[in-house]
């Protein structure tokens, strides 16, 4: 029965060969909050609800999608290729944690090079704070940022700055706290399959369970005018009886009847997913496209291969091992899952060339064989990123890297990222050298919460050095609001690197003050840093390609590494005129100054009858660097400076420089014999 306060009830039928109930409320109107009686006994809230204005326990709310009036009607959706990823969680993105004060904020990150927004989870969920994985309303954004209109607002404000919006879903598990589906039916979980967050989805029982999922896929598309999503764990949504982990291959999935025997010729639900995104993007004028990306801790490579080749047809893939490897060589630390990775050049060099490390060889930590054969998809395929929430947030004080390692090394790395063939992704304020740091919060009640923190410390005490009582001791209580208030960003951290505030910040400057010293200015050198590299990878002609012309690399020290950019011939695809044209070398150097001399490298060899020029450089002051000189000096010799990255680019060879050359040739021999050039002997 469906009931409103004060209002007069409707009573519900069950539809024909189906498992629903169903029934017209014509008094119902936008604004009157309702709630369901099951079988005359309790009233609950609508699992389906578009809003609940009083959190997952009150009632739901009726909305009218329809009131709002976008004004994206030109926007074509979203592609995989050329896109950079900014992660960001609403509640701690601004200080007021609201849809309305994020897309205050939006134009600076259209500005700095941005072109996707990946919102963490808004679901509706229970208490004041949270990241959003304990979501129980999957049609419901949080009461916590604003009304559903405010969140079209920020979509329709993020179109309008040429940004794409992705939203982070949870379909793996419902939180513990405010699930009512399991009143309205069993059926929805399952005990078969190893869930660590709660219960399993039982996607290989009722269809309509099935359902209730690729409806809300659709859902976020059709009515929030979203560019994607971001599925959670794929790796724990299981759509057949197997072993923990076991995603089964499409058409290996389908059931007959309800009973849970094995059937044919269902496609997976992650494929169906995907499909229903997909149409119901195509459906929105004037027909877009989406990006459908998945973490999956394992790193399977089904997930982004089409159906004909066996695949569930999603578009990109979380990939830890960048960043597993890359905290390794900027901090030294290798505990736990950290202890698979040695941090090395090579490395780095693979993780570039080929995309997970991962892919099929036996991990040590997992004690047992880690991914799966990649080595044909495209490196767009893969997200990399040197911060993500995860990883932030494991640690006792969720520490930014930044904080953590060189500023050279980590300048040199963030280069390799946003340069490098993957797909890169940024984490909220990582960009501005944030100094707020993330760890996790989450407010429930006290029974819950206390089960919560010990979770937490438990989890975190893989890592030996955080199984110290006295870091223990120290992790902030996720419970306690002075932790949620902890991670938000901090004004400071939207200083503009071209000297100017952000209009909501009262005009803060990056100008000197009275002691001498530029206000802001960490925040304002990390911006720069960002904003010059991705202009380069946006409007360099060879590194915009990602690697598509080729890409290869070599080992060239112990700690020092070459990348090279094939640049695609003059008049194919890419090709382009000018001086612009020919291959890319990035130079990174995590070690001391290291001198390549002699240095039979091919990939070192300047492009015929020129040479290498520097295109950028990490230890730019404007950086917050200390100069470097050309990495490879008049007469061919080369010298990598140390803790930094250096991009190079193809010149024209400069008159008389063989002469040049010869002179400096035979000045450097003179001083091997201890003659001083010009002096006397």
């Amino acid at each position: 029965m469906f009931a409103t306060p004060g209002g007069r009830p409707a009573g519900l039928e069950l539809e024909p060969g189906s498992g629903y109930f169903s029934g017209y409320a014509a008094t119902a109107a936008a604004g009157d909050l309702y709630r369901f009686r099951l079988d005359g006994g309790d009233a609950f809230p609508d699992p389906a609800s578009r809003f609940q204005p009083d959190g997952p326990h009150g009632p739901s709310r009726v909305v009218d999608p329809a009131a709002y009036h976008w004004r994206d009607a030109g926007w074509r959706g979203a592609m995989l290729q050329g896109q950079v990823i900014y992660e960001m969680h609403v509640g701690t993105f601004t200080r007021e944690g609201t849809w309305a004060a994020a897309a205050r904020r939006l134009a600076g990150l259209a500005d700095l090079g941005v072109t996707m927004l990946e919102v963490m989870p808004v679901a509706e969920f229970p208490g004041r704070f949270g990241w959003g994985y304990d979501g129980v309303d999957l049609f419901a954004p949080t009461r916590l940022y604003g009304e559903p209109d405010d969140f079209r607002r920020f979509v329709d404000g993020a179109h309008e700055l040429g940004l794409a919006v992705i939203l982070d879903v949870v379909y793996n598990h419902f939180g513990p706290d405010g699930n009512y589906l399991e009143q309205f039916s069993p059926d929805y979980f399952t005990d078969r399959h190893e869930n660590e967050w709660g219960r399993s989805i039982h996607f290989h029982g009722a269809p309509e369970v099935r359902e209730l999922f690729l409806a809300n896929a659709a859902y976020w598309i059709d009515e929030y005018h979203l560019d994607g999503l971001r599925l959670d764990a794929t790796q724990s949504i299981h759509d057949r009886p197997g072993r923990a982990g076991d995603h089964g291959g499409p058409g290996a999935g389908g059931e007959r009847g309800h009973g849970g025997e094995q059937g044919r010729g269902r496609e997976h639900v992650l494929a169906a997913i995907g499909r229903a995104a997909r149409r119901a993007a195509a459906a929105l004028p004037p027909g877009r496209s989406v990006l459908l990306v998945a973490e999956n801790e394992p790193q399977d490579s089904r997930l982004v291969r089409p159906p004909e080749q066996g695949g569930y047809g999603l578009d990109a893939i979380w990939s830890d091992d960048f960043h597993h490897a890359a905290r390794v060589a900027l901090t030294g630390r290798a505990e736990a899952y950290y202890g698979d990775y040695r941090g090395s050049p090579r490395e780095l060099l693979a993780a570039a060339k080929f995309g997970p490390l991962y892919q099929g060889q036996r991990s040590r930590w997992q004690r047992q064989r880690r991914g799966t054969p990649a080595l044909d998809l495209p490196r767009s395929a893969f997200v990399f990123y040197l911060e993500n929430h995860d990883q932030v947030a494991n640690s006792a004080r969720g520490e930014r890297l930044h904080r953590l390692a060189s500023p050279g090394c980590h300048r040199a790395l963030t280069a390799l990222l946003l340069l490098g063939p993957a797909t890169p992704m940024l984490f909220q304020g990582q960009e501005a050298a944030a100094g707020a740091p993330f760890v996790f919060f989450a407010d429930h009640h006290p029974r819950l919460a206390s089960a919560v923190r010990r979770g937490r410390h438990a989890f975190l005490a893989q890592f030996p050095s955080l199984a110290d009582p006295a870091v223990q001791a120290a992790i902030p209580d996720p419970a306690a609001p002075a932790t949620f208030a902890l991670c938000k960003l901090d004004p400071d951290d939207w200083v503009d690197s071209r000297g100017s505030g952000d209009s909501g910040d009262s005009g803060r400057t990056s100008v000197p003050t009275g002691a001498g010293r530029p206000r802001h200015q960490p925040q304002a050198a990390a911006l720069t840093l960002h904003r010059d590299l991705l202009r380069l990878r946006r409007e360099d002609p060879v590194f915009r390609l990602q690697g598509a012309a080729g890409i290869d690399g070599a080992v060239l020290g112990p700690a020092a590494l070459v990348l090279r950019w094939f640049a695609p011939p003059p008049g194919e695809s890419g090709g382009a005129g000018g001086n612009s044209t020919g291959d890319r070398l990035l130079l990174i150097n995590l070690g001391a100054d290291l001198e390549l001399d002699p240095a039979p490298e091919p990939l070192l060899a300047p492009p015929a009858g020129g040479r290498w020029q520097v295109l950028w450089s990490s230890e730019d002051p404007r950086y917050g660097g200390a100069g470097a000189p050309p990495p490879e000096d008049a007469a061919g010799g080369w010298r990598l400076p140390g803790q930094a990255a250096v991009a190079l680019a193809p010149a024209p060879r400069e008159p008389c420089r063989e002469s040049d050359e010869r002179d400096e040739r035979d000045q450097r021999g003179d001083a091997r014999d201890g003659k001083i050039p010009g002096g006397r002997e």
